[in-house]
């Protein structure tokens, strides 16, 4: 694909229990984010931000925070991304800047109601699972749930706001995953969720196994949707993120990895979660979202 790429913001950070991330769309235009997409020879399209007031609300609920709140902007992102994808026309394709990560979930939704007969992988990089249901949350954090959603699993208030099952577990990995509970890791392997780990896609071999995972896919699906928490980066960075955890993947090899899937599947589009630009380095972070978004994009 090489049409062009409408950015949209999804100014939330509903999905759990700190505020921040809904700052991080308008905030990392302001730093000249289309124009780092420019450079990245992404032919970007600036849709603005979806309308979502508050973008943070604090709510005690031990098992879906804003759970009524999420599931009304879900359909609204959903709507956004498809118009958008009408308006580029062919080979149109989506950049999301969150927000927490929920907003994959709501750009999965656009790209499935845009194109319903194409069969979409996904690549989710993380240092989190996000794979818990309301049943399984040790926080009642959404934020920790839309990998799970978007594969149809978990709350059905939830689930239907972002007309899950968009993909089929079988069609995802996580990648940079390593801070997982219990019951969710469980859940992932027997789901069929292929997993690499930070340290596995910092050798070759594990690039290797992430290649042979595409290829396989390749031959399957049409195309591949990035969801890229920007807390699967190495927490040593410096990046202004809302959760860094150490030992995470480098910048370098999260490029290597995006760019052996972009060598095998199209990307249909790429999603940036998780920067709080009150944390760590904004220009060093903003850098990062750009290369990330060429990578996949270009």
């Amino acid at each position: 694909m090489t049409g062009q790429v409408t950015v949209i913001g999804v100014p939330t950070a509903l999905g759990g229990h700190l505020g921040g991330m809904e700052r991080s769309p308008v905030r990392l235009r302001d730093l000249g984010l289309v124009a780092r997409l420019a450079a990245q020879d992404v032919d970007a399209r600036d849709a603005g931000d979806l309308s979502i007031e508050p973008g943070f609300h604090p709510d005690t609920d031990p098992r879906a925070k804003n759970r009524d709140r999420i599931a009304e902007f879900l359909p609204r992102e959903a709507a956004m991304v498809e118009a958008s994808l009408d308006q580029a026309g062919p080979g149109g394709r989506v950049l999301i800047v969150g927000g927490d990560c929920t907003a994959h979930a709501g750009a999965l939704a656009g790209l499935r109601r845009r194109h319903p007969d194409r069969r979409l992988a996904l690549a989710w990089f993380d240092a989190h699972g996000d794979f818990n249901t309301p049943d399984t949350t040790p926080s009642g954090n959404v934020w920790g749930m839309p990998f799970a959603m978007a594969c149809g699993i978990g709350d059905t208030t939830l689930v239907a706001a972002c007309d899950g099952p968009t993909v089929d577990a079988r069609d995802a990995a996580l990648l940079g995953g390593q801070v997982l509970d219990e019951q969710e890791s469980r859940m992932l392997v027997t789901v069929g969720v292929a997993h690499f780990g930070a340290g596995m896609l910092a050798t070759p071999a594990g690039l290797a196994a992430l290649s042979a995972w595409g290829a396989a896919k390749a031959a399957e699906v049409d195309g591949l949707y990035v969801a890229f928490d920007m807390d699967a980066l190495d927490g040593a960075g410096r990046w202004a993120i809302q959760m860094p955890e150490p030992d995470g993947i480098s910048l370098e090899t999260a490029l290597s990895a995006i760019a052996i899937l972009a060598g095998t599947i199209e990307v249909a589009g790429l999603g940036a979660s998780g920067v709080n630009l009150d944390n760590g380095d904004p220009e060093r972070t903003l850098d990062a979202v750009a290369r990330l978004a060429g990578a996949a994009l270009a």
